[in-house]
């Protein structure tokens, strides 16, 4: 699900198609040709050109990608080495606009790759190029990828980069950095990127991933470059796969109530109180961010006193989170008077603690949750947002143009 880039440089040059020339025909009975007579040449290869890096190019950022073009023909393979005979493995992005190698190249190295293309008549070209890396650079900057390898989530769970330290990317430089980030999902399934910021992006398919697919992240920026003589430090990488079951969560301020759905049809209901008028619950789609079996809540960490009117400091079970502002689903015995009748928590979904506990143990990080019929809708950016929006309004977020693979 890697976006494929729509820029190209310009073509530096095309390799003719090789020629073989026959042997003397022989005679036979009834031929026309006679002894000595030169048959025609054989099909010609289609003609290629490697775009991108230039032949005897030097001081290459280590992220390059060999960028070629077969007029009429179709690029089937590129084999890249270093000065040492040493092999890169790497592969064709799904549109083939690039051959992406697996890890960073090594700074200060040369490098040949050796493009081939097969066209319609089976005949194939063959164009290499030569070119060296760059120093190593001083400036490295940092990322977090937020999943993790080995990790079953739910359908709604999200990819989530975010850059160390606040570091922020420009807008002139984004599309790069997007083009350097790779999704791929096995059963396969399109989807893009948003900035949420200059400092975080997303990645969701159009619509929830479907249930047991295996998906590989790569953030391959290592040796990037992100603009201001800044590169990225290293690439890093997850492999983690979608829970078998579908699973979600719909909360109505209106009926009072969480119903939990699984593969489309309802589990359990349970009775629920929400955030009262000066707090409200935030309604729209979100996502089970973490899961906590004991936390102590304080107000005091988000600026109120715990004395204060409205200041707490709890225990608190089977705590899932929802927003990064403190919305979660939790035990709320105090409240068990009111759930299902009135609102009465500080925004987050009060449930007994039977209920807290059972949906604890049924959800997954990554399942999605619908709040209905508050009076907030909650924020972009406030919790793992991206489901909040059409597939229309999330691909407005993206440096690069809509998928087409």
């Amino acid at each position: 699900m890697e976006r494929p880039t729509t820029s190209r440089r310009a073509v530096l040059g095309v390799a003719a198609g090789s020629v073989a020339l026959t042997g003397l025909a022989a005679c036979s009975n009834g031929s026309k040709d006679s002894p000595g007579q030169a048959a025609s040449s054989a099909p010609a290869g289609p003609p290629l050109a490697i775009i991108a890096p230039a032949a005897d190019s030097t001081g290459l950022p280590v992220s390059a990608e060999i960028e070629a073009k077969a007029e009429g023909g179709e690029l089937t393979s590129v084999k890249l080495v270093d000065d040492k005979g040493g092999e890169v493995k790497g592969e064709f992005r799904l549109d083939k606009s690039s051959w992406v190698p697996s890890d960073p190249l090594e700074y200060k190295t040369t490098y040949t790759a050796t493009v081939v293309a097969t066209g319609t008549n089976g005949v194939t070209s063959t164009q290499t190029a030569t070119f060296t890396t760059m120093a190593s650079p001083g400036k490295r900057k940092g990322a977090v990828l937020w999943n993790g390898d080995d990790v079953v989530y739910g359908v709604g769970m999200p990819v989530i980069v975010q850059f160390k330290d606040n570091y922020t990317i420009d807008k002139d430089n984004r599309a790069g950095v997007e083009k350097r980030l790779f999704v791929k999902s096995e059963p396969h399934q399109k989807g893009a990127w948003r900035w949420v910021s200059g400092a975080v992006l997303e990645f969701r398919p159009e619509k929830y991933w479907e249930p047991g697919t295996k998906i590989e992240v790569r953030v391959g920026w290592g040796g990037h470059p992100l603009g201001d003589g800044d590169y990225g430090a290293t690439d890093i990488t997850a492999k983690y796969s979608i829970d078998d079951t579908a699973r979600e969560m719909i909360v109505d301020n209106k009926k009072k109530t969480m119903v939990a759905m699984e593969n489309g049809e309802e589990k359990k209901t349970a009775p629920v109180s929400l955030g009262k008028p000066s707090k409200p619950s935030f309604y729209g789609t979100m996502v089970i961010m973490e899961k906590l079996r004991k936390t102590v809540f304080d107000s005091s960490t988000y600026g109120v006193p715990v004395d204060s009117p409205d200041g707490y400091k709890t225990d608190i079970e089977f705590a899932q989170r929802m927003t990064w502002d403190g919305q979660f689903i939790h035990s709320a015995p105090w409240s068990v008077g009111d759930q299902g009748k009135r609102n009465v928590s500080h925004g987050c979904i009060n449930v007994s603690r039977p209920n807290a506990e059972w949906f604890f143990e049924w959800a997954n990080v990554g399942d999605p949750i619908q709040v209905l019929n508050t009076e907030e809708g909650v924020t972009e950016g406030n919790g793992w947002t991206c489901w909040n929006m059409s597939w229309e309004e999330f691909l407005k977020g993206s440096a690069l143009p809509p998928p087409t693979v």
